[in-house]
């Protein structure tokens, strides 16, 4: 009763209708009513005001209450009709139920009153939904007598105990079974079935027979008598006992297979229009020919449905067809077979090559009988029954093919061919097109001579450049770079000699700057270069000196002749030297305009660069001959346990003994090392040194500590770095020495997926791994405990001022909980007062290193420390 009940009241008495109306609304019913007290009312209410529920009183002045209910009957025969009266009796009430009366209630006891309607209101319901069930089922067994007669169809009729099947002779017409041949038993049906439906169609026929369901319909495949599969429609009505038991299933099987196979053409064709619409959308949108080809094989598997559309290029030179570009089930087809559209190869013989040469499609619709095929087993074991080749031609020449795979057979016919090929034709179109336009591209932003971009491209690259540094807070470095004395060479040899050296010129300077940056001409004979992401000043010097420079200064053959050339530059560096293209650009060509003027072959904007960068180069010469002449030394720093305040391992640290500045402080030197990348060749030649330091003091009959070697990001990173490290400890097989190596935490965090693995293959030679200057990085606790260290060095500025700030000293006391949790070691660094030892030692520190106890020490006075006078003994803090 959730929709609003009508319920009408055949009453001559009001406020007997109010007290009934006023208990079913206490009862929460939701009714509207009408009352009405003598026939002519009655019989309009019942047509006008349409009851669900009929309330009526026994007696009424005008008009008796069994025959209300004889008109209720028969103008409305579905409607409850209760009386609810004081005046009837048993026998009354007893003939007014057999007359059609749903109930009757006293007016005395009209808490019975709730109840019967609602009881009244269900019998309705339960029996419309009867009659309902009872006049379907009636037109179904009707329907399907009829269509059992009419069809040419398989009838069946399955006892669903016995399993017994009962065939028309519409299985011998449709499948070309004989008589003999089909077995009256549910079996024969089922085995029948394609492999691929027979479990969803049992599934869905066994939900229907258990749900309580009679009428079952379905599709699928059906063996006929030659071994081919039909496609059936079959449908099945399930009869019931009373108890709603399935006993028995009738139907129907319809051959559909020319419907369906009429349905999967209109789908292909509709899928190959949706392919050629969608690709002709994208040559309106795509400009670079590989995006055409990426889109065309995206959009004929997305949209057509192909298990595999990919792109061979034709090689001019060799004729073999590579792939260009693919979509779909590759798994390593393509690196499995090799084409070609040259005759004479076997690999040229099959259909790639007939449609290059031919220029005109080829379709294989049967991989697995098609003779013509070079790779069928390759083909069919990836699981493709057809494909088609496409040539695709520019100016009427092939430049590769389009392949579209499936994993049917007999896909193609020749309406699909058709629109197949006038996709090819319509993707040829458009390289057509791109070929034009980027010819046009070419001549507008690129110099025709050298193939450098011209003054245009370059405005345009820059710019990018210096927003792209803008953003990211970098520096952009500008060249403007001019030829000395071209216009001897012109004048003397002649125009084509000095373009033919303008060409090599641009050459060298693109192999100069591969990686690096662009160069692009902006005139006559005057070059530009950009150096995009410039860490330091001294990178510009570098490029220009060491690749640019270095290159032109080499002999050009021009006609048999070897000319050498001489160039001057001038560098502006954004943002410094101008913040805009036109700025910047004109300052370099200002600082070009000094070089020209001074010996030198290059000159910055900036006069206060051209001092710093000639300083920076002059050590970085320096550098490589301290290298080369043995002049970097390592001294040494002890580290003491704080409890016993013995020795426990020696820091080497790097120092540079130079004959002109003396002892350099590594800070003035170690960041040029690793600038340049020479800091490879140092850091091996420091762990090779402090190996052999400890193999002298072990041969000596002395006891070293193990030595800890400091590595940087850049050896870190290098791919042998681990062999070499095994090599070094390993090279004069005198036993292996004991030591460590120390890096930085932000060091490991800045690749741990290659650090994690590399440490531990160290960790496997017995080599001790420390992350240095612990609390200064940003590593996760979670990559702490995968790495394989072994312990924690405190960074110094934490140790110098825990005694004065809480914070430094919450730092240190929380890195010392954490490396006890661990197991790991925790050593404090830059220790340089009594105050600073006596609060590590109440925080537990293991060890610590620093002025207070020992500076770093040349080998000789570190030797000494644990040499045999001192053998037990604990050196005095000094």
């Amino acid at each position: 009763m959730s929709a609003q009940l009508r319920i009408l009241f055949l009453e001559d008495v009001p406020t007997d209708a109010e007290l009934e109306l006023r208990e079913l609304q206490r009862a929460g019913v939701d009714c509207v009513t009408q009352r009405v007290d003598t026939k002519d009312e009655f019989m309009r209410a019942l047509d006008e005001f349409r009851p669900d529920l009929i309330l009526s009183d026994f007696s009424l002045p005008t008009f008796d209450g069994l025959s209300a209910l004889d008109v209720a009957r028969k103008l409305r025969p579905d409607t409850p009709f209760l009386f609810v009266s004081g005046t009837i009796g048993e026998e009354r009430a007893i003939e007014s139920l057999k007359r059609g009366a749903t109930d009757y209630i006293l007016k005395t006891n009209l808490r019975r009153l709730v109840p019967a309607v609602r009881r009244a209101l269900q019998d309705v319901e339960e029996r419309a939904a009867r009659r309902g069930a009872e006049r379907r089922l009636k037109e179904s067994e009707e329907r399907f007598q009829m269509a059992a007669r009419a069809t040419n169809d398989a009838i069946w009729d399955w006892d669903l105990k016995s399993n017994h099947v009962w065939w028309n002779e519409g299985v011998e017409k449709l499948f070309g079974y004989s008589r003999e041949g089909v077995v009256e038993h549910v079996s024969w049906w089922t085995e029948r079935l394609h492999p691929d439906d027979r479990e969803r169609v049992l599934a869905e026929m066994r939900a229907v027979i258990d749900g309580g369901g009679m009428f079952w319909s379905g599709e699928y495949r059906f063996m006929r008598a030659d071994g081919a599969y039909a496609y059936i429609l079959d449908r099945g009505y399930v009869m019931r006992d009373e108890q709603g038991r399935a006993y028995r299933m009738i139907g129907a099987m319809m051959d559909i297979t020319e419907r369906k196979n009429q349905e999967e053409r209109i789908a292909r064709l509709s899928r190959i229009h949706a392919v050629l619409s969608g690709i002709n959308s994208a040559i309106v949108r795509v400009r670079e020919r590989e995006e055409l080809f990426r889109e065309a094989c995206r959009i004929a598997v997305e949209d057509g449905g192909f298990k595999l559309a990919w792109i061979g290029l034709l090689d001019k030179q060799t004729l073999d067809i590579r792939p260009g570009a693919w979509v779909g089930d590759e798994k390593g087809f393509l690196s499995r077979i090799r084409l070609s559209a040259h005759a004479d190869l076997p690999q040229g013989r099959g259909v790639s090559g007939l449609a290059i040469r031919t220029r005109k499609p080829v379709v294989v619709n049967e991989v697995a009988s098609d003779k013509r095929l070079v790779h069928r087993e390759e083909t069919l074991s990836s699981g493709f029954r057809s494909f088609v080749v496409l040539p695709l031609l520019v100016e009427s020449e092939p430049i590769g093919s389009l392949y579209l795979y499936t994993g049917e057979a007999d896909f193609f016919d020749q309406d699909e061919l058709r629109l197949l090929a006038e996709l090819a034709g319509d993707i040829s179109f458009a390289l057509e097109h791109i070929e034009r336009r980027e010819r046009l591209d070419y001549l507008a932003y690129y110099d025709a001579l050298t193939g450098l971009p011209n003054r245009t491209l370059f405005h345009e690259r820059l710019n990018q450049a210096m927003l792209n540094a803008r953003a990211d807070g970098g520096k952009v470095g500008l060249i403007a770079l001019d030829l000395q004395r071209f216009g001897i060479i012109n004048d003397t040899l002649g125009r084509h000699a000095g373009d033919q050296l303008l060409r090599l010129v641009g050459e060298r300077l693109s192999q100069a700057l591969t990686g690096r940056g662009w160069a692009a001409r902006i005139s006559a004979n005057t070059f530009a270069i950009v150096l995009p992401d410039i860490k330091h000043e001294a990178d510009i010097a570098h490029v220009l000196e060491q690749e640019v420079l270095e290159r032109l200064m080499r002999p050009f053959n021009v006609d048999r002749e070897e000319l050498r050339i001489a160039a001057k530059a001038g560098v502006a560096l954004f943002p410094g030297d101008g913040t805009d293209t036109d700025s910047l650009f004109r300052n370099a060509e200002a600082a070009l305009k000094k070089s020209k003027g001074s010996g030198s072959k290059y000159l910055f904007y900036a006069p206060q660069m051209n001092a710093r960068i000639a300083e920076t180069l002059s050590l970085e010469n320096r550098l490589r001959i301290a290298l080369l002449d043995e002049q970097f030394v390592l001294y040494y720093q002890p580290k003491m346990a704080i409890a016993s305040g013995c020795i426990t391992g020696l820091e080497a640290l790097l120092r540079w003994q130079s004959p002109e500045l003396g002892l350099v402080s590594p800070a003035a030197f170690i960041p040029l090392l690793e600038e340049t990348g020479m800091i490879i060749d140092v850091g091996r030649w420091a762990l090779g040194q402090a190996v052999s330091d400890y193999r002298k003091w072990a041969h000596q009959g002395l006891e070293p500590p193990p030595i800890a070697v400091n590595i940087s990001a850049l050896e870190l990173r290098q791919r042998d770095f681990v062999e070499m490290v095994q090599r070094v400890i390993t090279q004069d097989g005198n036993g292996t020495p004991i030591f460590d190596l120390e890096i930085t935490e932000s060091v490991i965090m800045e690749n741990i997926a290659q650090s994690i693995p590399a440490l531990a293959a160290i960790r496997q030679m017995n080599v001790g791994i420390a992350i240095d200057d612990f609390g200064t990085g940003y590593s996760s606790l979670s990559y702490i405990t995968q790495l394989p260290v072994t312990a924690l060095k405190i960074d110094r500025s934490f140790v110098v001022d825990m005694a004065s700030k809480s914070d430094s000293m919450a730092v240190v006391s929380i890195i010392i909980s954490l490396a006890h949790s661990l197991n790991l070691k925790v050593v404090a660094e830059g220790v340089e007062t009594q105050e600073q030892l006596t609060l590590l030692k109440l925080l537990r520190c293991d060890e610590m290193q620093g002025y207070l106890f020992r500076p770093p020490l040349p080998a000789e006075l570190a030797a000494a420390l644990f040499g045999a006078k001192n053998a037990g003994q604990a050196p005095r803090i000094v």
